[in-house]
C-alpha cells in the first residue's frame, strides 16, 4: 500500500447554487417582492456575520451561465451549522422564489504535501509564520469584491495512469511542482482547497478568486500543462460569478449590475469570530507610494487629488510614485508589543511571503521616539499587499493605526541614510520633529528604524488632514531639511501615503 499524506481538517465548506424562478418573481405583487428581499438580506447579512456560530465566514455570489443564477458559500466549524444554514435559506421569502440546483460539501484541508515537520509536531522545525499559513489554509478569509470560479475535481485513478499508485516522494514533487507553477499568480489568485473525500461525488472542490477574471482563465489554463494535472487531473463543471453585498440583492434582482458601487466594499469581510467580530484586531494600511523596494496604491477614488499631491512634492525633489501603481505597494501596521516578539513572528511570516515572486520586502521598523514598532511589506500587487495584511494583522499587540485619533492616518517617507551620517540624521530630525509639534493639525511622528538595517528609516507622521500634512511640506524649514539631506541620503526621499 502506498503512504497515503496526512490531513488536517478546518472549516466545513458548503456551495449552495440557486436559480431563481424568473417567472414567478415578475408576477409576484410588489408587497410579497420588498418581503423577500428584506428577508433575503437579512439572511445574507446575518450569515456573513456568522451570529449563527463562533467563528467561520460566508458570502453571496451572482452567476454567470446557465447552471445557476447565484452561489452562497458558507463556511462553518461543522456540518451541523451548514445544514442550518441550508434549511434557514428554504424559511425564508427569497426561498420560495428559488430552486436549489446543486450543492457541494467539502472541508478545509492541508495536507503532508505542505510540511512533514508540522505533522510530525516538531516544534523546532515549524516556524510561526508556517502555522499562520495553514492556519489561513484550513480557516480561510474571503477576498473581498471578487471574481469567482468553483469546480470539483479528482485525481486520476485509472488503469495505466493512477495518482494513489505513486509513491509518497513523487506525488510531494509533483504538487511542489504544481504550487510552483501557481505562485506565479500570487497576490492576482486566491484559493480555497477543500476536501470532499467521502462527503461529495469529486474528491476536491477548487474556489478560485481574482479580482480580473482572466487571471482565473489563465491561471486554470497554464496549470492544465503541469504534470500533477495533465496526467492526473479530471474535473467536474465550472461556475463562475462575483461576489456582491448583501445589500445589492434587490438591485440584482432586478436586474442591476451588482456590486452597485454603493457598498462595494461588503463592510466585515474576511473569516469572524462570535459576534459578527471581525478577525484580528488591526488594520493594513496598503495606499502607499514608494520606488524601488516600496509603493504605490491608490484606487479610492482620489487620484486627481493624489496626483496634484505627488506633483508638488515632485517640485520638492522628492518622488511620490506614478499615478496608477506602475510602482509596488506597501502595508503597514502598527504593533505596541515588545520589539523582538513581533519580529520572531514576522521572520516566520516573512520565510513564507518570500515563496512568491510578488514579493520585495518585509521589515520591522522600531520607533524612536515611541514604544512602537511597525511591520511595513512591500509587495508588487496591491492585493497581494492586502493578502499579507490579513495574516500581519495577528502578529501581537497590533493597533489599528498610530494615533487613533488620526483623521488622515500617516503621512510617510522613507529615507536610506549614508552609513557615516546615520548619527546626524537622527539630530536633525529632533529639529524637525520639535518643530512639528506647534504646527496645526499635526498629532505625532515618530522616526522609525529598521531593526535589521539601521540606516533604513521610515518617518511616521500622523496628522488630522492631508491639506495639514501639505503645509508641511510646502514649509521653508522641510525644503531646507530636503537640500540638507541629499548629502547624507544615499537615494532620494521615498514618500508613501499610507490611509
Amino acid at each position: 500500500m502506498t503512504e497515503p499524506p496526512q490531513t488536517e481538517e478546518g472549516w466545513f465548506v458548503l456551495h449552495d447554487f440557486r436559480n431563481v424562478d424568473w417567472d414567478a418573481w415578475r408576477d409576484a405583487p410588489d408587497r410579497e417582492r420588498e418581503r423577500a428581499i428584506a428577508e433575503g438580506v437579512e439572511y445574507l447579512e446575518d450569515h456573513e456575520a456568522v451570529v449563527d456560530a463562533e467563528e467561520g465566514t460566508s458570502a453571496v455570489f451572482s452567476v454567470v451561465g446557465d447552471k445557476a443564477d447565484l452561489m452562497v458559500l458558507h463556511l462553518r466549524p461543522t456540518l451541523d451549522h451548514l445544514s442550518t444554514a441550508e434549511r434557514q435559506f428554504e424559511h425564508t421569502a427569497l426561498g420560495a422564489y428559488t430552486e436549489q440546483t446543486t450543492a457541494y460539501v467539502s472541508v478545509t484541508e492541508v495536507s503532508g504535501y505542505v510540511s512533514d515537520a508540522y505533522f510530525a509536531e516538531d516544534e523546532e522545525e515549524v516556524d510561526e509564520g508556517l502555522k499562520r499559513y495553514i492556519e489561513g489554509k484550513i480557516k480561510p478569509e474571503l477576498p473581498d469584491d471578487e471574481y469567482v470560479c468553483f469546480y470539483p475535481m479528482d485525481k486520476r485513478r485509472g488503469e495505466e495512469v493512477n495518482w494513489y499508485d505513486l509513491p509518497f516522494d513523487e506525488r510531494a514533487d509533483l504538487m511542489a511542482g504544481h504550487g510552483e507553477t501557481a505562485r506565479k499568480w500570487g497576490g492576482k489568485v486566491d484559493q480555497i482547497i477543500s476536501s470532499s473525500l467521502g462527503l461529495d461525488d469529486w474528491e476536491w472542490g477548487v474556489t478560485l478568486f481574482a479580482g480580473d477574471a482572466v487571471d482565473i482563465k489563465d491561471i486554470v489554463y497554464e496549470l492544465r500543462f503541469d504534470d500533477a494535472t495533465s496526467k492526473y487531473g479530471e474535473f467536474g463543471s465550472f461556475y463562475v460569478g462575483r461576489r456582491f453585498p448583501p445589500a445589492d440583492l434587490g438591485a440584482y434582482l432586478r436586474g442591476e449590475t451588482v456590486p452597485t458601487g454603493d457598498d462595494h466594499h461588503h463592510g466585515e469581510e474576511g473569516h469572524h469570530h462570535g459576534d459578527g467580530e471581525h478577525h484580528g484586531d488591526g488594520e493594513g494600511h496598503h495606499d502607499g507610494d514608494h520606488h524601488g523596494d516600496d509603493g504605490d496604491h491608490s484606487d479610492d477614488g482620489e487620484d486627481a487629488d493624489e496626483g496634484d499631491i505627488r506633483g508638488e512634492l515632485e517640485d520638492l525633489d522628492i518622488y511620490a510614485g506614478q499615478p496608477h501603481g506602475e510602482d509596488v505597494y506597501a502595508t503597514v501596521l502598527y504593533s505596541e508589543a515588545d520589539a523582538e516578539e513581533v519580529s520572531e513572528e514576522v521572520d516566520g511570516l516573512r520565510g513564507n511571503f518570500e515563496h512568491y515572486d510578488t514579493h520585495v520586502k518585509t521589515a520591522v521598523y522600531e520607533g524612536t521616539y515611541t514604544d512602537r514598532v511597525a511591520v511595513v511589506s512591500i509587495w508588487d500587487t496591491g492585493s497581494a499587499a492586502e493578502t499579507a495584511a490579513g495574516f500581519l494583522s495577528d502578529l501581537p499587540g497590533v493597533v489599528e493605526r498610530a494615533g487613533e485619533e488620526s483623521g488622515f492616518g500617516t503621512m510617510g517617507m522613507f529615507y536610506t541614510v549614508k552609513p557615516d551620517y546615520q548619527e546626524e540624521f537622527v539630530e536633525k530630525f529632533d529639529t524637525v520633529g520639535g518643530m512639528l509639534e506647534e504646527m496645526d493639525g499635526h498629532f505625532e511622528t515618530d522616526l522609525m528604524v529598521n531593526r535589521e538595517d539601521e540606516n533604513d528609516m521610515f518617518i511616521a507622521s500622523q496628522w488630522r488632514s492631508q491639506d495639514d500634512a501639505m503645509e508641511f511640506f510646502r514649509s521653508d524649514a522641510f525644503r531646507d531639511t530636503v537640500q540638507w539631506g541629499r548629502d547624507v541620503l544615499a537615494d532620494r526621499p521615498r514618500h508613501v501615503f499610507l490611509a
